[in-house]
């Protein structure tokens, strides 16, 4: 029998229970309650997201599949929810969705960084047990050198110059349109690509036909700045890391983007009118329209030009462990697929009997 004295344990003073329920109501704005005001979830998964520096893209990603994950079990709350929910979503998407493993693969991603980063519950390892999207090998598309002349003949203006500096050093379009003027070396002919895919800096070739168009286009471009400064206007996104060393930094030069837009925005998140760069979406349906008028009918798109780089380097002879670096992969297995489409790969293999044949008809042809 306890003692008089003895006060019985109360679940509510708990301070870890408490500590929780503080910590819930301060991520989601409405503590344990079934239903969440997903404006609220987004701003804690913003806030995860921007002090590990990660994204806008993938903060965008994470977003969305927290919301949908939401939205398929009726708006409960994530914290109401746990990895049985997590694994039957997950199934959802590749049963009823036919989604592709890269697909699943990246909301399970977003939704183990939410209960783990967000909500501050990770998900027991191995708990998740979900139908699992079949991984394919797709091969990339790979135009020849004709065939990119051909596209060439068809593009112009700085949609033609975004081209160059893909299919000259094996940009991703985003890379090559995030480009700051500090990452030109027009006398060296390189480019510096700096926290591309997974974070990483890279050098790559700037091919020498691309030096004078951008050299003339950076003189239009810093005229274009001189007049933004005077407006007040010359501010631009900086990245993260740079963001807190104030607004002067990004009103200079060297933070400028080469391929800036032709109209200043106001940024929705500090409400300041910066000049962001060009639209993705205008250069690839730009692309779109030079590829047809190509007359190429292969599935091409943006990525086409970095595929054809990879595949015509090593066609020329150049190893494979060099083109890694140059693409950026941290795998050289991923780099290997370009062997799969090039001339000197499987797809150049002489057949044996065309060399059996070849040889019986010029044997006849000198009789």
């Amino acid at each position: 029998m306890p003692e008089a004295n003895t006060p019985r344990p109360n679940p509510r003073d708990d301070p870890t229970a408490e500590e929780r329920r503080a910590q819930e109501k301060a991520i989601t704005g409405v503590g344990t309650a079934h239903h969440i005001h997903l404006a609220d979830l987004g701003r804690a998964i913003e806030h995860a997201c921007a002090v590990r520096y990660f994204s806008k893209r993938t903060y965008e990603a994470y977003l969305g599949w927290a919301r949908r994950f939401v939205m398929f079990h009726g708006r409960r709350h994530p914290a109401d929810l746990g990895a049985g929910e997590v694994t039957a979503y997950l199934s959802h998407l590749v049963v009823a969705g036919n989604v592709a493993a890269a697909t699943q693969c990246q909301a399970l991603q977003a939704l183990v960084f939410l209960y783990a980063q967000v909500l501050e519950r990770p998900l027991p390892e191995g708990a998740l047990r979900m139908v699992r999207a079949k991984k394919t090998r797709r091969l990339p598309t790979v135009l020849s050198q004709e065939q990119v002349a051909a596209f060439f003949d068809h593009i112009a203006g700085l949609p033609r110059l975004v081209a160059l500096l893909q299919y000259g050093g094996g940009l991703r379009l985003l890379e090559t349109l995030r480009l700051r003027t500090k990452d030109l070396d027009l006398e060296r002919r390189m480019v510096v690509v700096r926290s591309g895919k997974g974070g990483k800096d890279r050098m790559v070739p700037l091919p020498a036909v691309a030096v004078a168009p951008l050299r003339e286009h950076l003189r239009v471009r810093h005229q274009q700045y001189l007049i933004d400064r005077e407006r007040g206007e010359a501010a631009v996104n900086m990245p993260q890391a740079m963001a807190r060393k104030g607004l002067t930094l990004a009103q200079q030069w060297p933070w400028q983007y080469v391929f800036a837009s032709q109209r200043i925005s106001r940024d929705p998140q500090d409400g300041r009118p910066k000049r962001h760069h060009l639209d993705e979406n205008h250069i690839q349906s730009t692309y779109r329209l030079a590829y047809r008028a190509a007359g190429i009918l292969v599935p091409a798109c943006t990525h086409t030009l970095r595929h054809c780089f990879a595949t015509h380097l090593l066609e020329r002879g150049q190893d494979l462990r060099s083109i890694q670096e140059l693409l950026g992969h941290s795998d050289i297995t991923t780099t290997m697929i370009y062997t799969h489409v090039s001339t000197r790969g499987p797809g150049g293999v002489t057949s044996p009997a065309d060399d059996l044949f070849g040889k019986f008809a010029a044997s006849r042809s000198q009789e």
